[in-house]
């Protein structure tokens, strides 16, 4: 997820250049690389233990990270619209709704089955609650930003018309605010745990970050989709004049709103982390250091728009910025990641001592 983010981000930096592009292809590849890799290895846990696969739904920490696999096959779809539609034929853009169609019914299915699965099974205490509670919901949130990216594609290779824009548009739009308003509630739930139980434990502390995404990805998805919508929607679209361009004025100012929220929690996640900073104090690796970096991706691609959008060259710079900074805290991340394996601090079975 947070690979195929980085290349998003990449995609959207208003100051392209052919070594940019390539930087975008390389973790567009290397994320498939990486998922199929996954695919793999998991598929042989699977199958050299029986019933791993039915105990996952039923952990209190690995059923809330399932989702992972809807959202990261959406992250790869989304990147081929961006890097794969300006270089291939119609067939493409028409395989990507069919495939649209398909995620959009499998993300509503899985996020409500997940659920139920978790409200039927588990008990989750308050104090322990983190943002990956609303993990199960993150794949309604990545509808959206794959529509606005295929719509986006399609307008500029001049095929818009091989799309049902209209459908397209308003069915992300349906189950973006579905998956937004569900975050919008656990993170209230949030909230009052840290109001009443402070910040969380060390090893929980990444996992602020993830209450980035939901309000990022909606902003971004928003203002794209709003800015697109005198080539989405047909004239006098509910009977009404100019229905276009007052749809594209709302939708940028209410992605403001989501936008100006995911910044908040961006830098109370930021706040969450001084005491490391402050004493030097080292935090252990876990994998949910790379919530330093996916929810961020979103948060990057949603300032760039809005920067486009708005012509603002210094929000413009800030992207740029913040982009520089992803891929350096990639890369770190990922290093960590392949020393622990190393040193067998991952993927490996547990001491008895």
């Amino acid at each position: 997820m947070a690979t195929g983010g980085v290349a998003s981000a990449l995609h959207g930096l208003v100051y392209q250049a052919e070594w940019v592009n390539s930087f975008g292809v390389f973790f567009c590849l290397l994320n498939i690389v990486l998922f199929l890799t996954n695919c793999v290895l998991l598929s042989m846990r699977f199958y050299l233990r029986p019933g791993s696969l039915t105990k996952s739904f039923t952990d209190q920490v690995e059923s809330l990270f399932i989702p992972a696999f809807f959202v990261s096959l959406a992250v790869i779809l989304i990147n081929i619209c961006q890097f794969g539609v300006p270089h291939c034929g119609v067939w493409l853009l028409k395989t990507l709704q069919i495939l649209f169609w398909i995620y959009t019914g499998l993300s509503a299915v899985a996020s409500a089955g997940l659920y139920l699965i978790l409200w039927s099974t588990l008990i989750f205490p308050i104090h322990m609650m983190t943002p990956t509670w609303v993990f199960p919901a993150y794949p309604l949130m990545l509808t959206a930003p794959f529509a606005c990216n295929l719509i986006a594609a399609a307008s500029a290779t001049g095929r818009i018309d091989v799309l049902y824009a209209p459908a397209v548009a308003l069915s992300a739009v349906a189950t973006q605010g579905t998956g937004c308003l569900i975050s919008l509630m656990i993170s209230a739930a949030f909230i009052y745990r840290l109001m009443t139980q402070k910040l969380p434990r060390d090893f929980q502390r990444p996992g602020v970050f993830i209450s980035i995404g939901p309000y990022a990805f909606t902003a971004g998805s928003l203002a794209q989709l709003g800015s697109e919508a005198r080539n989405i929607l047909p004239a006098n679209f509910l009977d009404t004049q100019n229905s276009a361009d007052i749809i594209k004025i709302i939708s940028i100012l209410v992605a403001l709103w989501f936008w100006g929220l995911s910044m908040w929690f961006f830098l109370v996640s930021m706040g969450s982390l001084w005491k490391y900073l402050h004493t030097g104090k080292g935090m252990p690796f876990q994998m949910t250091w790379w919530s330093f970096v996916f929810p961020n991706t979103a948060l990057v691609t949603a300032t760039e728009i809005m920067g486009n959008i708005f012509e603002s060259r210094g929000l413009q710079l800030f992207g740029c910025a913040m982009t520089i900074a992803l891929v350096i805290a990639w890369i770190a991340i990922f290093a960590t990641m392949v020393a622990c394996i190393k040193q067998k601090k991952l993927l490996w079975p547990k001491s008895k001592s």
